[in-house]
């Protein structure tokens, strides 16, 4: 996985019916876009994030 900063972190919902975490990547922390990420989740929590497989990233449009 790879990232650039303002790019858009998706995990999805764990259960049926839960919606997904959306997060904005404000430091990417890994070399060459790598994990880790430092983001800011939709709900106003910031954390580092190692992103598992099942997350994935949208690339913002410049």
């Amino acid at each position: 996985m790879k990232a650039q900063l303002g790019d858009e972190i998706v995990v999805p919902g764990r259960h049926v019916g839960n919606p997904d975490r959306h997060g904005r990547i404000m430091e990417v922390r890994g070399e060459d876009g790598a994990p880790p990420y430092v983001v800011d989740w939709d709900d106003g929590h910031h954390a580092v994030v190692y992103p598992g497989a099942e997350c994935r990233v949208v690339h913002r449009v410049s």
